[in-house]
């Protein structure tokens, strides 16, 4: 049974997930409504875990086979190791984002509601089906669903959006670009093999780190505008800091095109990213 449970728990990307809760508990902190009820936040990020986790599940059944393939997750994940079976992933999957859709519907709003539906949906069936295999665009489409979190949480306390969790939704799309393109480049051979048409593969690798840079550099100027609408010191010092730090990384990427800098820059973005947004909540709690 716990062997079992793990297994479903695997199957929600739980590293992922990590990143998920860490953006929406920023939506909420800075709405700040629900602060003085505690337990209505544990129930947003509860909710915003289920939906994630079922985009996150319906990602790895539909993709079983590539999985299978990628030497990254043949022997880790649930479905290709057959820990699991695919119908049993799939209920699962779509227990979850059932249950998560019903409590952003019935505890909190319809808004908040609408917008995770969309965003399994768009993760977990549009991206994996039909954008992941077809351009090499997807990373930058498919991003929109991993920015949902600080929305939908926005949305379920205040039932309205507003400048602020735009911005935050910004932060995290042009984010996701130079994330995952470094790790593209790292695991080339992987993505070769699933004949999956990530950009490296398509473009080449000296066009990929050009596009990486680029990127980084309009996350530098959207992270840099939320101080205008929401200023705070902490938050300042933090992406200017560690935004600058990460346009430079991505410059030598660029220029010297190194072995083992695109790993190092894949883990990079994962520590500015959640200092970003630690940053963010503990403004919100001061």
């Amino acid at each position: 049974m716990k062997s079992s449970l793990y297994n479903f728990f695997l199957l929600t990307k739980p590293r992922i997930m990590v990143l998920v809760l860490l953006t929406g508990a920023a939506g909420l902190s800075l709405e700040g409504s629900l602060l003085a009820r505690p337990g209505y936040c544990a129930l947003v990020l509860l909710a915003l875990y289920l939906v994630s986790g079922s985009a996150n599940s319906l990602n790895q059944y539909f993709e079983r086979d590539i999985d299978a393939l990628m030497s990254r997750t043949s022997r880790k994940r649930p479905l290709p190791t057959g820990r699991l079976s695919p119908r049993q992933a799939l209920v699962f999957a779509l227990v979850i984002g059932v249950a998560g859709v019903a409590i952003f519907a019935l505890r909190f709003n319809l808004l908040s509601a609408a917008l995770a539906l969309f965003a399994v949906l768009f993760y977990g069936i549009y991206y994996t089906v039909w954008l992941k295999p077809r351009t090499h665009l997807n990373i930058v489409i498919g991003g929109a669903a991993g920015a949902m979190a600080p929305v939908i949480a926005w949305a379920a306390a205040s039932g309205t959006l507003s400048l602020v969790p735009l911005i935050l939704f910004l932060i995290i799309f042009f984010w996701s670009p130079p994330h995952f393109w470094a790790l593209a480049i790292y695991l080339k051979e992987d993505y070769r093999k699933a004949r999956l048409p990530m950009l490296p593969l398509v473009k080449g690798e000296g066009a990929t780190r050009d596009q990486i840079f680029y990127y980084t550099l309009i996350l530098f100027a959207v992270s840099l505008s939320l101080i205008a609408v929401r200023p705070g010191l902490l938050y300042a010092a933090v992406s200017l800091g560690l935004g600058g730090l990460f346009i430079w990384k991505a410059g030598v990427l660029r220029k010297t095109g190194l072995p083992g800098l695109e790993k190092g820059l894949f883990s990079y973005s994962i520590i500015y990213l959640c200092a970003l947004f630690t940053a963010l909540i503990i403004e919100g709690l001061v």
